[in-house]
């Protein structure tokens, strides 16, 4: 698209400059635990601490493109990996004094992933590292509210879509699918009452031809599934009441 040329007498001076950012909460499910991925900061402000991957936006690129390149730069995750996230936006944060460097509006997103390799640092992060949602340190910046935020949106969304298949890898077992609900929501669930409801859900999963997987129980080997193409839940696959993540 051409950019048309700028306004007579239109000077952009007369307005004070800010950056945008993006920051990313990366969440997965290991060993039955929710966690995120984090960085050490590199260089201040906040060198040593913790935070959620991100950076500047450029010049000649959207929000949606820096968050990926960020991610790769930061993390060592491979492009490929990178690029077939599902990524979503959060919302954006403007706070005038969240960033003591200059003003900073942030475009937040949360990614869902199956359990991954471990990172490593690049760019200007020290180390990168998978930790633990209930043990995650007091992080930089405001990205402690953006976790929660993303935590909390994310818990919302498993009731009404077919988002937990992004916690899976490509072939999954319903009892792999019922931890990553039991995991985000931290409740336990009905499993006979959830295999109802995800069979019977059209287009939420579909069965994947060839032998069970042990899952290394004492139960028979387990069926597998892949995602189906629904993207919502009707009904909706509420929470117990009373327990919310």
């Amino acid at each position: 698209m051409t950019t048309p040329p700028r306004p007579e007498g239109y000077d952009p001076r007369a307005f004070e400059p800010f950056a945008v950012t993006v920051d990313l909460a990366v969440l997965t499910v290991r060993a039955g635990r929710l966690h995120v991925l984090l960085v050490q900061r590199g260089q201040e402000p906040y060198a040593g601490a913790w935070a959620l991957p991100g950076g500047f936006v450029l010049p000649r690129e959207s929000a949606g493109t820096a968050a990926r390149r960020e991610l790769a730069e930061e993390t060592g995750l491979p492009d490929a990996v990178v690029a077939g996230l599902h990524l979503e936006q959060l919302r954006t944060y403007t706070e005038p004094d969240r960033d003591p460097r200059m003003r900073v509006v942030s475009v937040a997103y949360t990614a869902l992933v199956p359990d991954l390799p471990e990172p490593r640092g690049g760019g200007d992060a020290a180390e990168a590292r998978w930790l633990p949602y209930d043990e995650v340190p007091p992080l930089a910046f405001d990205h402690d509210v953006i976790l929660a935020d993303a935590r909390r949106r994310v818990g919302a969304k498993l009731e009404y879509t077919c988002l937990a298949t992004a916690f899976c890898p490509p072939e999954f077992t319903l009892g792999e699918l019922r931890e990553v609900y039991e995991t985000v929501w931290g409740v336990p669930l009905d499993r006979p009452n959830f295999r109802r409801k995800v069979l019977t859900t059209p287009g939420f999963v579909e069965p994947v031809e060839g032998p069970p997987r042990l899952t290394g129980g004492r139960g028979k080997p387990a069926a597998l599934y892949r995602a189906g193409g629904a993207t919502a839940l009707h009904p909706p696959l509420l929470r117990p009441e009373g327990r919310s993540a």
